[in-house]
């Protein structure tokens, strides 16, 4: 017998959808208008005029920085970008072509294993670890996109910037200034994002007082998911199966007979286009010109028009930053992982806050289930 549900289960809400779970200084997902907000700077500010650089000192110490705090904390991440050899030893020991996702789950919690169980990390502490984190986890998504393809990790150069840095040790060539830009804006844009479930997540352990890399772990799991991080890989997916622009409107009949998704597409929170959206549009466009190879943005622009005209949806972060990611030579197993290099400032800066004013994350679920059940002994049960 199910026990009756209660007009108070109008009171659920699934997904926590609208529901304000945190007050926060950080940053603001504004869907009715379209925007997004970093500590007080639309995105319309950051995107093309600040670096990475800026942006991750903006998202943990609230302010961007000056000349010499930029200089000051961009020596911080050149020294801690490379990986320790045991650490290295330990990714080179896995499967590399276990998911790249997975494989930084796994070695984002082995740069945890030397921190102590026993003391609570201080605030300090927890930027400590974040400026580790932001600057040696895209050293180790490098390391997994190269063992994935049998060829050594390359280490970090001196002199390059952050995202600079990332392409190189991919590619092992130095990037052109065009390139590195490019990154570095896709960083920018994808650095933070309100309470996504990720970020949600990294609160809700730290939350515990468990320790920062634990909570790091648990938002690159979460990111892993198709919901969630994994939907630009989809995105660069579907522009493959339509291979050319001539095939954008066939692949669009098929689609919606089907009744399937177009990846790339609706938001959760924006109730329009999403505001990151057209910055990598412009990017993605630029990079094209670039390689003279127009083909993915071509099919993207027809298809973004198309799908808007047939079921008046708009497009979301991920659809042109699958084609800007291909156009900068990243293979499509590691999109996700990318997103996680730019998140990982977001994420750092709210395990923070969380800490700074901590109460236990500890939402009801409201009982559906049966009730009044009697024992039964285990010879009657039938």
């Amino acid at each position: 017998m199910s026990a009756p549900i209660s007009d108070a289960a109008s009171d659920v809400k699934k997904g926590l959808e609208g529901v304000v779970a945190a007050e926060t200084r950080i940053g603001d997902v504004d869907g009715q208008h379209c925007q997004l907000i970093y500590r007080g700077y639309n995105i319309d500010e950051l995107a093309g005029r600040a670096t990475y650089e800026e942006v991750s000192y903006l998202l943990l110490f609230g302010t961007l920085p000056t000349r010499a705090q930029l200089a000051d904390w961009t020596r911080q991440l050149d020294a801690h970008r490379a990986l320790e050899p045991k650490t290295l030893a330990i990714l080179q020991s896995l499967p590399h072509q276990t998911g790249p996702m997975a494989l930084l789950r796994t070695m984002t919690s082995v740069l945890g294993l030397d921190e102590s169980e026993s003391v609570d990390d201080t605030l300090e502490q927890m930027r400590q670890k974040a400026v580790r984190a932001v600057a040696v986890i895209p050293t180790i998504v490098a390391a997994i996109g190269r063992l994935r393809e049998g060829k050594i990790p390359v280490m970090p150069k001196a002199g390059l910037s952050h995202a600079a840095n990332v392409l190189y040790m991919l590619s092992g060539s130095v990037p052109t200034d065009g390139q590195a830009q490019a990154l570095d804006a896709y960083f920018v844009l994808l650095a933070e994002h309100g309470l996504n479930a990720s970020t949600f997540t990294a609160r809700t352990v730290v939350g515990t007082k468990s320790d920062y890399f634990s909570a790091v772990t648990a938002a690159i799991g979460t990111l892993k998911g198709p919901l969630h991080g994994a939907a630009g890989r989809k995105a660069m997916d579907m522009l493959f199966e339509i291979g050319t622009p001539e095939q954008v409107t066939p692949y669009v009949q098929r689609t919606l007979a089907d009744h399937k998704r177009f990846m790339g597409f609706g938001h959760r929170i924006y109730k329009g286009e999403d505001p990151r959206a057209k910055h990598l549009k412009r990017i993605a466009k630029q990079l094209g010109e670039a390689s003279n190879d127009l083909k993915w943005f071509a099919i993207s622009e027809q298809l973004q028009e198309a799908v808007q005209k047939a079921k008046g949806l708009y497009i979301n972060v991920d659809f042109y930053a699958a084609s800007l990611l291909y156009y900068l030579g990243i293979a499509p197993e590691l999109f996700t992982a990318m997103f996680a290099c730019a998140r990982t400032a977001g994420w750092s800066a709210h395990i923070i806050e969380q800490a700074s004013d901590n109460r236990l994350i500890r939402p009801l679920a409201k009982y559906a289930g049966p009730m009044d059940l009697r024992f039964t002994p285990l010879d009657a049960r039938r």
